[in-house]
Protein backbone atom coordinates (compact mmCIF):
# COMPACT_ATOMS: atom_id res chain seq x y z
CA UNK A 1 0.00 0.00 0.00
CA UNK A 2 0.84 3.41 -1.09
CA UNK A 3 -0.57 6.71 1.44
CA UNK A 4 1.46 8.60 -0.40
CA UNK A 5 -0.76 11.81 -1.12
CA UNK A 6 -3.50 10.30 1.27
CA UNK A 7 -4.73 12.12 4.40
CA UNK A 8 -5.60 9.93 6.94
CA UNK A 9 -7.74 10.92 10.04
CA UNK A 10 -6.96 8.32 13.40
CA UNK A 11 -9.33 9.04 16.04
CA UNK A 12 -8.80 7.27 19.62
CA UNK A 13 -11.25 6.55 22.37
CA UNK A 14 -11.38 5.49 25.27
CA UNK A 15 -10.13 1.96 25.43
CA UNK A 16 -6.91 2.66 26.88
CA UNK A 17 -6.30 -0.63 27.13
CA UNK A 18 -5.65 -0.65 23.46
CA UNK A 19 -3.27 2.34 22.59
CA UNK A 20 -0.25 0.72 22.99
CA UNK A 21 -1.62 -1.56 20.76
CA UNK A 22 -2.49 1.08 18.14
CA UNK A 23 0.53 3.42 18.33
CA UNK A 24 2.50 1.19 16.09
CA UNK A 25 -0.33 1.31 13.32
CA UNK A 26 0.10 5.17 13.18
CA UNK A 27 3.61 4.96 12.69
CA UNK A 28 2.80 2.63 9.95
CA UNK A 29 0.99 5.01 7.92
CA UNK A 30 3.47 7.70 8.85
CA UNK A 31 5.92 5.28 7.15
CA UNK A 32 3.87 4.47 4.44
CA UNK A 33 3.66 8.12 2.86
CA UNK A 34 0.39 9.17 4.84
CA UNK A 35 -0.76 12.62 6.47
CA UNK A 36 -2.36 11.35 9.79
CA UNK A 37 -4.67 13.95 11.41
CA UNK A 38 -4.96 12.42 15.36
CA UNK A 39 -8.43 13.01 16.88
CA UNK A 40 -9.25 12.25 20.16
CA UNK A 41 -11.88 11.58 22.67
CA UNK A 42 -12.73 13.59 25.67
CA UNK A 43 -11.53 10.99 27.80
CA UNK A 44 -8.30 10.69 26.32
CA UNK A 45 -8.01 13.89 26.13
CA UNK A 46 -8.54 14.16 30.23
CA UNK A 47 -7.92 11.18 31.69
CA UNK A 48 -4.75 9.34 33.13
CA UNK A 49 -4.78 6.01 33.58
CA UNK A 50 -2.61 2.91 35.12
CA UNK A 51 -2.25 2.21 30.93
CA UNK A 52 -0.05 5.91 31.08
CA UNK A 53 -1.16 9.39 31.47
CA UNK A 54 -2.94 11.42 29.07
CA UNK A 55 -0.32 14.19 28.16
CA UNK A 56 2.13 11.22 27.38
CA UNK A 57 -0.49 9.77 24.98
CA UNK A 58 -1.39 13.08 23.60
CA UNK A 59 2.29 13.76 23.28
CA UNK A 60 3.23 10.33 21.31
CA UNK A 61 0.42 11.44 18.62
CA UNK A 62 1.92 14.48 18.32
CA UNK A 63 5.54 12.87 17.75
CA UNK A 64 4.04 10.35 15.46
CA UNK A 65 2.35 12.20 12.80
CA UNK A 66 3.70 15.34 13.58
CA UNK A 67 0.58 17.38 13.33
CA UNK A 68 -1.73 18.86 16.48
CA UNK A 69 -4.22 16.77 17.86
CA UNK A 70 -8.16 17.74 17.09
CA UNK A 71 -9.49 17.83 20.71
CA UNK A 72 -12.72 19.89 20.40
CA UNK A 73 -15.95 20.00 18.78
CA UNK A 74 -14.67 23.43 17.66
CA UNK A 75 -11.85 21.90 15.62
CA UNK A 76 -13.48 18.76 14.40
CA UNK A 77 -16.33 20.72 12.54
CA UNK A 78 -14.05 22.43 9.66
CA UNK A 79 -13.34 18.39 8.32
CA UNK A 80 -17.11 18.49 6.98
CA UNK A 81 -16.27 21.69 4.97
CA UNK A 82 -12.63 21.40 4.13
CA UNK A 83 -13.12 17.68 2.98
CA UNK A 84 -9.54 17.27 4.61
CA UNK A 85 -9.63 13.58 4.80
CA UNK A 86 -9.80 10.62 2.20
CA UNK A 87 -10.37 7.96 5.09
CA UNK A 88 -11.23 8.27 8.55
CA UNK A 89 -10.32 5.59 11.26
CA UNK A 90 -11.36 5.09 14.64
CA UNK A 91 -9.35 2.89 16.45
CA UNK A 92 -9.77 1.92 19.21
CA UNK A 93 -13.49 2.44 18.64
CA UNK A 94 -15.32 1.61 22.47
CA UNK A 95 -18.91 0.45 23.09
CA UNK A 96 -20.14 4.05 23.81
CA UNK A 97 -18.61 5.34 20.74
CA UNK A 98 -20.26 2.58 18.93
CA UNK A 99 -23.44 3.50 20.95
CA UNK A 100 -23.20 6.72 19.84
CA UNK A 101 -22.34 7.24 16.63
CA UNK A 102 -25.35 4.54 15.61
CA UNK A 103 -27.91 5.95 17.47
CA UNK A 104 -26.50 9.74 15.31
CA UNK A 105 -25.31 11.80 18.62
CA UNK A 106 -22.30 13.93 17.72
CA UNK A 107 -21.25 14.77 21.60
CA UNK A 108 -17.45 14.62 21.28
CA UNK A 109 -14.87 15.65 18.61
CA UNK A 110 -14.48 12.05 17.44
CA UNK A 111 -18.29 11.67 16.92
CA UNK A 112 -17.70 15.20 15.29
CA UNK A 113 -15.53 13.97 12.62
CA UNK A 114 -17.03 10.87 12.17
CA UNK A 115 -20.91 12.79 10.90
CA UNK A 116 -18.63 15.20 9.03
CA UNK A 117 -16.56 12.32 7.09
CA UNK A 118 -19.97 10.49 6.55
CA UNK A 119 -21.71 13.48 5.11
CA UNK A 120 -18.92 14.07 2.57
CA UNK A 121 -19.78 10.23 1.72
CA UNK A 122 -15.77 9.41 2.66
CA UNK A 123 -15.27 5.93 4.07
CA UNK A 124 -15.44 6.07 7.81
CA UNK A 125 -13.57 2.12 9.07
CA UNK A 126 -14.26 1.37 13.17
CA UNK A 127 -11.91 -1.08 14.93
CA UNK A 128 -14.07 -1.60 17.86
CA UNK A 129 -12.73 -2.43 21.41
CA UNK A 130 -15.84 -2.91 23.84
CA UNK A 131 -17.03 -5.35 26.40
CA UNK A 132 -20.85 -5.25 25.37
CA UNK A 133 -20.54 -6.33 21.82
CA UNK A 134 -22.42 -9.32 22.32
CA UNK A 135 -24.38 -7.71 24.79
CA UNK A 136 -26.51 -4.77 24.66
CA UNK A 137 -24.33 -3.09 21.80
CA UNK A 138 -24.99 -6.23 19.35
CA UNK A 139 -28.04 -4.05 18.42
CA UNK A 140 -25.41 -1.24 17.88
CA UNK A 141 -23.01 -2.21 15.92
CA UNK A 142 -25.69 -4.29 13.29
CA UNK A 143 -27.02 -0.62 12.93
CA UNK A 144 -23.53 -0.02 11.74
CA UNK A 145 -22.21 -3.01 9.84
CA UNK A 146 -25.48 -1.22 7.11
CA UNK A 147 -24.50 1.88 7.20
CA UNK A 148 -23.11 3.44 4.00
CA UNK A 149 -19.59 4.92 3.89
CA UNK A 150 -18.88 2.51 7.25
CA UNK A 151 -16.44 -0.03 7.10
CA UNK A 152 -14.95 -2.43 10.16
CA UNK A 153 -11.41 -3.36 10.63
CA UNK A 154 -11.90 -7.79 11.26
CA UNK A 155 -13.39 -8.31 14.71
CA UNK A 156 -13.35 -11.31 16.96
CA UNK A 157 -13.88 -12.36 20.31
CA UNK A 158 -10.54 -11.71 22.47
CA UNK A 159 -11.72 -13.59 25.46
CA UNK A 160 -14.91 -15.82 25.48
CA UNK A 161 -14.44 -17.63 28.89
CA UNK A 162 -14.09 -14.62 30.81
CA UNK A 163 -15.41 -12.09 28.95
CA UNK A 164 -17.76 -14.37 26.31
CA UNK A 165 -19.41 -10.56 24.98
CA UNK A 166 -16.45 -8.97 24.81
CA UNK A 167 -15.14 -7.89 20.89
CA UNK A 168 -11.84 -6.28 19.61
CA UNK A 169 -11.34 -5.90 16.31
CA UNK A 170 -7.09 -6.92 15.01
CA UNK A 171 -5.13 -3.69 15.58
CA UNK A 172 -2.95 -4.61 12.89
CA UNK A 173 -5.27 -4.89 10.36
CA UNK A 174 -6.20 -1.59 10.59
CA UNK A 175 -4.16 -0.48 7.24
CA UNK A 176 -5.63 -2.93 4.99
CA UNK A 177 -9.24 -2.30 6.33
CA UNK A 178 -8.78 1.43 5.44
CA UNK A 179 -7.24 0.57 2.17
CA UNK A 180 -10.38 -1.96 1.57
CA UNK A 181 -12.39 1.42 1.90
CA UNK A 182 -11.47 3.52 0.14
CA UNK A 183 -12.04 1.24 -2.10
CA UNK A 184 -15.23 1.30 -1.15
CA UNK A 185 -15.02 -2.86 -0.54
CA UNK A 186 -15.05 -4.51 3.21
CA UNK A 187 -11.94 -6.30 4.33
CA UNK A 188 -12.94 -10.14 4.82
CA UNK A 189 -13.01 -12.10 6.52
CA UNK A 190 -14.67 -9.68 8.76
CA UNK A 191 -15.59 -12.30 11.65
CA UNK A 192 -11.73 -13.40 12.83
CA UNK A 193 -10.71 -15.80 15.53
CA UNK A 194 -8.97 -13.23 18.04
CA UNK A 195 -8.67 -15.26 21.08
CA UNK A 196 -5.58 -17.22 21.81
CA UNK A 197 -7.54 -19.64 23.41
CA UNK A 198 -8.92 -22.56 22.29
Amino acid sequence: MNWQGKTVGYAITGSHCTFEEVMPVISRFVAEGANVIPIISNSVLTTDTRFGTAQNWQKQLKDITGNDIISTIVEAEPLGPSKLLDVLVIAPCTGNTTSKLANAMTDSPVLMAAKAQMRNQRPLVLAISTNDGLGLNAANIAKLLVAKYLYFVPFGQDDPVKKPNSLVAKMELIPEACWSALEGKQLQPMIVERSSQS
